[in-house]
């Protein structure tokens, strides 16, 4: 009850470990901590600052920002320099000269009125002559002109108003045409009597003509709106703004805090009373950014991570490693040890990640680790990004990444990958020195080379800590596990060459074979080879019913029936994937050699047990239950057991016999289904059967027969004799 309990509990938790939500809750727990291991880096530092202190240290800006108040300031100074804009309005000087010329005008036509009055024998009084031009002027002329001037027009003879029109209308245009300002009126008015001596006219009639003129002449050079306000507009636009720039000096050390020093603390946001919460909501940004990113890229990957949440799980997890140990070195800058920040083993992430994972991955998963870093790191500089850190670690992780794609081994890890990065690490960090064209003695530029060498060697001796806890934890089948799966002296290798040496010997030229075929298509070798190695384990258990165990004896098979010695020979894959669980063994070992005969017949047997039966022979009795090769290493694996079977049975193998044989064991095995659930196509195949060929034109090629063989063979012969 309590297995069957357990069994269900299994289940249960496999169907939630597989469940296409769970990636998303492991995304959103990447994203939460991420977020809180950089939260501290984006918020600006907050000082306890009053107005009048003096300030312990230098001041910079954490950010680029506009001071509007004192750009305020500055455009109000530029406004207040600005003057109005006055202009000559040449359109007023005709429009009074017009006025004078109209008032004169009326007069005469009043004059011809009143001697039309005369002629009717009607009396016009004075008061109403002057009412009758009043009448006929506008308001504002009549009401300014006085009723004398108005009636000494009235009574001039027309010779002399002539006359008097001319000299006014003269005089105005005259003093008119010179800029004449509000506060110079006074001025220009009392300059007409000196263009009105004129000895022919009577007094009254030139104080009548220097009134109208002084009346009609008003301030020509008026204010210009329009140009005033374009000006305007002009200088505000030539006003820069005050910014203050990310990295800007604000307060020196021992400086004292004036108000306007103050005001810009409070702007760049580095006091306690102000609020903001654009950091935080950026932080969210980048973040959710971040791991979309690689939520996509992983998804179109195609590892084991696109389909398998236990690996995604395990590249969550060194994720978070990864950028917790670049959190807690940063911790280190706060001391204020220069340089100590570069000690960042800055390649641990791309290492784990190539051995455990893929190396594509590990680079674009280096990307985001250097714009991590570059927010991690950035104590010391300006704003939120230290470009520097950013360069550093992603030049570190591609080294790692480069070299450790084309290891094979756990020493190269340490010896050839650490050393590799180490040297990355110093030429990077040479470069970025230099670039910044600061003054450094060569004790610094030793000290900085000195913790870049460092970073590489200590990348290396975490991930090789690190290493068998993701691959135990996980069932990771590494390139090192691999390696220390290959060693002869492995207690299932020993069993196998100790009990059936024949299928040792057998193992190992499938392994060849499969090898070099999987790396002509694009796979991996290594566990092809390794696959190849234990893939026929179940054989120890029975060793003498194959034949390539039978030494000087005779064939077991020969005393019993088909149907049992297919039930034995049907049975050795199954009975040795049971074995390798029992050791614990990864489970791609255990699916190659379950899945290397797919579900192929045994014909030798089958046709046998046809021959000896009168009934008809069920061919399901004779095929391996399956399942079929779930992945290119195990089909191919199949493909060299049965081909190095087959070209071992042969008498005098050839190379034109071997591709022929070869191409014959693939065509049936295609045609029989049994590339059906793996990703193999005919292009594939092909490129695997040459391989296989030229693999065994090296095992199987013609000797040279020496001297002495040529007179072992004239003995023999003679001997026969």
């Amino acid at each position: 009850m309590k297995k069957r309990a357990s069994i269900d509990q299994q289940k249960w938790w496999k169907q939630i470990r597989d469940h296409q939500y769970s990636r998303v809750i492991m995304y959103m727990v990447l994203a939460i901590i991420l977020y809180f291991l950089m939260l501290g880096n984006v918020l600006p530092d907050r000082l306890d600052i009053q107005l009048s202190s003096i300030a312990e240290q230098d001041i910079r800006s954490p950010i680029t920002i506009e001071n509007r108040e004192a750009t305020e300031e500055r455009q109000k100074e530029v406004l207040d320099s600005v003057s109005p804009v006055y202009s000559l309005d040449r359109d007023l000087t005709q429009r009074q000269v017009g006025l004078v010329d109209d008032l004169f005008q009326v007069v005469y036509e009043v004059k011809r009125d009143l001697e039309e009055h005369e002629e009717e024998e009607e009396e016009v009084t004075s008061e109403e002559k002057v009412e009758m031009v009043q009448e006929r002027l506008s308001d504002e002329t009549g009401r300014d002109l006085s009723e004398t001037t108005i009636q000494t027009l009235l009574e001039t003879s027309e010779a002399q108003l002539n006359l008097a029109r001319n000299t006014t209308v003269s005089a105005v245009h005259e003093i008119m045409s010179e800029s004449i300002s509000v506060s110079g009126l006074s001025e220009a008015k009392e300059s007409v009597p000196e263009l009105m001596t004129i000895s022919t006219v009577s007094s009254q009639l030139l104080d009548a003509m220097i009134e109208v003129a002084q009346f009609a002449i008003v301030p020509n050079y008026t204010y210009d709106e329009e140009a005033t306000e374009r000006l305007r507009q002009e200088a505000l636009d030539s006003v820069e703004p005050v910014i203050i720039r990310e990295g800007q000096l604000l307060v020196k050390e021992g400086e004292s805090i004036n108000y306007d020093t103050y005001e810009q603390l409070r702007l760049v946001g580095l006091l306690d009373d102000t609020f903001n919460p654009f950091p935080y909501i950026g932080l969210a940004i980048l973040v959710i950014l971040i791991v979309m990113m690689v939520a996509y890229y992983l998804k179109e990957t195609k590892s084991s991570v696109q389909t398998n949440n236990s690996h995604l799980l395990m590249y969550i997890l060194i994720f978070i490693v990864t950028v917790s140990v670049m959190k807690i070195v940063s911790f280190v800058e706060a001391f204020d040890i220069q340089a100590s920040g570069y000690v960042v083993p800055a390649a641990l992430g791309a290492m784990l990640l190539t051995m455990l994972v893929h190396h594509r991955i590990a680079l674009f998963s280096s990307i985001m680790f250097a714009i991590i870093g570059s927010i991690l790191f950035n104590q010391g500089v300006a704003g939120s990004y230290n470009f520097s850190f950013a360069l550093y670690i992603l030049f570190s992780s591609f080294a790692a990444v480069y070299f450790l794609s084309r290891s094979q081994n756990v020493t190269t890890l340490i010896l050839r990958a650490g050393l590799f990065v180490s040297f990355m690490n110093m030429l990077i960090l040479l470069s970025i020195l230099f670039l910044k064209s600061v003054q450094t003695n060569w004790m610094e530029v030793g000290l900085h080379m000195g913790f870049a060498f460092a970073s590489g060697f200590l990348a290396a001796v975490l991930t090789l800590g690190l290493m068998p806890f993701f691959e135990a934890g996980f069932g990771i089948l590494s390139t090192s596990k691999l390696i220390e799966l290959s060693n002869p002296n492995h207690p299932l290798l020993r069993k196998i060459l100790t009990e059936a040496p024949g299928t040792y010997h057998h193992s190992v030229v499938v392994g060849n074979l499969s090898e070099a075929a999987c790396e002509s298509i694009g796979e991996n070798g290594l566990l092809a080879r390794v696959g190849s190695y234990y893939h026929d384990l179940g054989k120890t258990r029975r060793p003498h019913f194959f034949i390539e165990n039978q030494m000087k004896m005779e064939n077991p098979h020969d005393r019993i029936s088909p149907q049992l010695s297919a039930t034995i020979i049907i049975s050795h894959p199954y009975d040795g994937a049971k074995m390798l669980k029992e050791y614990k063994m990864p489970k791609e070992i255990i699916d190659i050699a379950e899945q290397h005969h797919g579900t192929s017949l045994l014909k030798y047997f089958y046709h046998k047990a046809q021959q000896e039966s009168d009934q008809e022979v069920e061919e399901t009795s004779f095929r391996y239950p399956g399942p079929k090769a779930q992945s290119k290493v195990a089909a191919i694996v199949g493909i060299a057991d049965s081909v190095e079977a087959a070209v071992r049975s042969m008498s005098r193998p050839n190379p034109n016999k071997i591709e022929a044989l070869v191409r014959k064991i693939i065509t049936d095995r295609l045609e029989d289904g049994q590339f059906d659930e793996c990703e193999l196509t005919l292009k594939d195949l092909d490129q695997v059967a040459k391989s296989i060929c030229e693999t065994l034109k090296g095992t199987f090629h013609e000797r040279i027969e020496y001297p002495e063989d040529e007179k072992k063979k004239e003995s023999g012969h003679e001997h026969s004799n």
